[in-house]
């Protein structure tokens, strides 16, 4: 393992690391992301493997995280002035520890009998909580277009919570297009459909979500085999689209759990 102190901006590996926390170019073309926090490194080494480098701020670190890069005694790590240090970590309240990591490349299973397939999803906090319910709800791949924020920056990894580790991921679709490719019903949430309780989702199905204030394209509805709502109180006007991709997808765990 080595070890270095870092303090000028002006150092090539900062201005790196500042370029994958910052930009998805960046993160697409290395192939590489960072993670912030113990908890994100822990389940990216439960899954993965071991990060490539470890950065961590001047000062007493928490327990967690000194107990963490004891663990990783193998790992090179860079230590970084507090305020360098912030520019890289998306959140102001950090346990004072990143990773960078390989970004994960999980595979697509044989079959898919239960999608989520997202349109120009725009905030990575939204994003980052779906793909968590998704693996909590046992989705078995997620389709994100190519208007959707990225899968793999440092906020949406947070938001995930290690979702991202374990579930494929496939970016830059025309979701109209899986749509008409995926051998199954296929669930548009909107407004005016039935609700999503009255439907039988027991067989293959994918549910498509669209943007956080526009909704799904016209296109994207009318490729759905099936258009369904979410039934709420008359003074709501719509959920929040991580919120609706909860219900709609523990909806269908719930059917297909309770078959018998």
């Amino acid at each position: 393992m080595s070890f270095k102190h870092i303090t000028s901006r002006d150092n090539a590996i900062f201005k790196h690391l500042k370029k994958l926390a910052d930009n998805k170019r960046e993160r697409t073309q290395e192939g590489k992301t960072l993670l912030d926090g113990v908890h994100l490194i822990e389940s990216y080494l439960q899954a993965i493997g071991e990060p490539e480098l470890l950065i961590i701020p001047e000062g007493k670190s928490t327990q967690e995280a000194t107990d963490l890069m004891q663990h990783l005694g193998d790992v090179n790590t860079i230590m970084f002035p507090t305020l360098m240090f912030a520019e890289l970590t998306p959140v102001a309240s950090s346990t004072g520890i990143l990773a960078l990591v390989k970004t994960p490349e999980i595979a697509l299973p044989e079959t898919v009998s239960f999608a989520l397939m997202l349109e120009d999803i725009q905030d990575p906090g939204n994003l980052g909580s779906m793909l968590r319910t998704a693996l909590g709800a046992g989705v078995d791949a997620l389709y994100l277009s190519k208007g959707c924020t990225d899968a793999w920056s440092p906020k949406c990894l947070r938001g995930g919570q290690g979702a991202q580790f374990y579930l494929p991921i496939v970016e830059g679709v025309d979701i109209v297009e899986m749509l008409n490719q995926f051998a199954g019903n296929s669930y548009a949430t909107t407004l005016a459909g039935d609700a999503v309780y009255q439907h039988d989702l027991t067989q293959p199905t994918a549910f498509v979500i669209g943007n956080e204030g526009a909704g799904l394209s016209r296109a994207a509805i009318n490729a759905a085999t099936h258009q369904v709502s979410i039934p709420m109180h008359p003074k709501l006007e719509s959920l929040n689209a991580a919120a609706a991709a909860a219900i709609c997808l523990f909806e269908r765990k719930r059917q297909f759990d309770s078959r018998g």
